[in-house]
């Protein structure tokens, strides 16, 4: 049962090709929490199972959190797959597609595999499509009372849901705190992605992030889009923004419709074999 394992900016992720386990349609919710937990398995911020068969593009991918719920969708996680598929000469630098949950995307591949640029599709901020509870709308600086406080927030979506709190002064420490009590809030029917947003400069921004299903996360690259097109939508950024984590930089371009594209580094980190004794611990 063989893996590929990589990160982009210390967001790291398995890369495991169903034709590598042709008993299995998909790893369960108890074989992933095992596979990703830190101690007894080997240890990752998620699953990659592809390529999978696709009408719609070149190739299909399910994307797995380490609790064992599925994303609709990972800019880190799809550079980094992307990264695998030209380092298992399935693709070269001419760009192709790949089908998630949340949609079609395109890839580019630059400098033979040092950056890789993803068409991240288009950012919405109404309210059924992201989703959040309540009449439809945009969700742009509302309210929302999460433990000792009351943050101002927007919604987004890009394929998966996300909330972006603008604030003065950020650090892993408020994410740590407040991420789990906002990712499961009521106003998030599917529970969301929450990013605690600085505005550094008009090109520069820096978040820190509570990832669903994940937790506390170094970097994510739906999260970059996300905080990005909700720092330009409230006018403090223009178009092509620098999104600096704990983990790196990501840069983000921002269109007129909000279609992003996202340009980032991935690193190999090792190649290796799941036992089948790692499957008799029980998370």
């Amino acid at each position: 049962m063989r893996f590929s394992k990589y990160h982009a900016l210390g967001n790291d992720y398995l890369v495991m090709d169903p034709a590598d386990f042709p008993s299995w349609s998909a790893p369960t919710a108890e074989q992933i929490r095992v596979i990703c937990h830190r101690n007894f398995g080997a240890g990752s911020d998620g699953i990659l199972w592809g390529p999978l068969a696709s009408t719609r593009a070149a190739f299909g991918l399910r994307i797995f959190n380490p609790d064992g719920s599925e994303a609709e969708k990972s800019g880190n996680g799809l550079r980094i797959f992307s990264r695998y598929l030209f380092d298992q000469g399935k693709v070269t630098e001419q760009p192709f597609t790949i089908e998630t949950l949340g949609g079609i995307v395109e890839v580019e591949i630059r400098d033979g595999g040092q950056l890789i640029t993803v068409e991240m599709g288009q950012v919405s901020f109404i309210s059924s499509r992201i989703p959040v509870a309540g009449a439809e709308r945009a969700v742009i600086n509302e309210t929302i009372h999460c433990l000792d406080r009351a943050f101002t927030f927007c919604a987004a979506t890009i394929g998966n849901p996300h909330c972006v709190i603008l604030l003065p002064e950020i650090s892993e420490k408020i994410a740590r705190h407040y991420g789990p009590e906002l990712e499961t809030h009521a106003n998030f029917p599917k529970r969301t992605n929450v990013q605690f947003l600085r505005v550094l400069d008009r090109a520069n921004i820096q978040i820190e992030i509570w990832e669903r299903g994940a937790g506390y996360t170094l970097a994510s690259g739906s999260s970059s889009s996300a905080a990005a097109a909700v720092a330009h939508r409230l006018g403090l950024v223009d178009p092509a923004v620098t999104v600096h984590m704990p983990g790196g930089k990501i840069a983000i371009e921002i269109s007129e419709d909000y279609a992003i594209k996202m340009t980032g580094s991935t690193t190999r980190v090792a190649e290796g074999t799941l036992h089948a004794e790692l499957f008799t611990v029980k998370i």
